[in-house]
């Protein structure tokens, strides 16, 4: 989804403290090892298009699994109409956010809300290669399934790639109908070299 030059560019902002509202380094709330931070309004244009392209398509999925789910919410067809609905809730800050890991870093399971109002679909993009410029690292989903252990996904997207997965659960259908299964997701230890992904989540926080 991005190329090369997009992703070097995502990189060099990384130390441009006029782009971000807050910095969070992980191991102070037991987040786990690395550091993380959430860009402020206005977003660069780069990161606004992307937000706003993908999530007309994604809302169209969002509605499916709500509706196979019996959850009355429906999210509108424009990212700005979502937005709002945040505002109107107190949710005004922006989620977007660039994540660094060093040798020994990790992201325990988590799922990212930040309010009532929220999206069920999120968007992580990775700005390295891995086995170039880092090893391990990868990318950990986590599926609970009701009366059943958990299922463990583990990927490995390239430089560029973007991986589309759900922010707390998604529908999956059983014998009974469809069923409401919970989702985590994180990152493995960083065994070498650094490691940067953008996370676009598409509604805002309340803090």
């Amino acid at each position: 989804m991005l190329s090369d030059e997009q992703c070097e560019l995502l990189k060099a902002g990384y130390g441009r403290h006029d782009l971000y509202r807050k910095t969070v380094v992980m191991e102070r709330y037991r987040f786990g090892l690395g550091e993380y931070k959430y860009f402020d309004y206005p977003l660069p244009e780069l990161i606004n298009c992307v937000r706003s392209a993908i999530y007309p398509h994604l809302a169209v999925i969002a509605n499916t699994w709500f509706k196979a789910l019996n959850i009355e919410t429906q999210f509108p067809p424009k990212h700005a109409e979502l937005l709002e609905q945040c505002h109107i809730n107190g949710q005004d800050k922006a989620t977007v956010l660039v994540l660094k890991y060093g040798a020994g870093g990790f992201n325990t399971l988590h799922q990212d809300l930040y309010g009532a109002i929220y999206f069920p679909i999120q968007v992580v993009l990775m700005l390295n290669e891995p086995g170039t410029d880092f090893t391990g690292g990868e990318f950990v989903l986590t599926q609970q399934v009701p009366a059943a252990q958990s299922k463990a996904i583990v990927l490995q997207p390239r430089k560029g790639d973007a991986v589309i997965f759900t922010t707390n659960f998604k529908p999956e259908k059983g014998t009974k109908g469809y069923c409401r299964v919970n989702m985590k997701h994180g990152v493995s230890e960083v065994k070498t070299g650094e490691r940067h992904t953008l996370g676009i989540i598409f509604h805002d926080a309340l803090n």
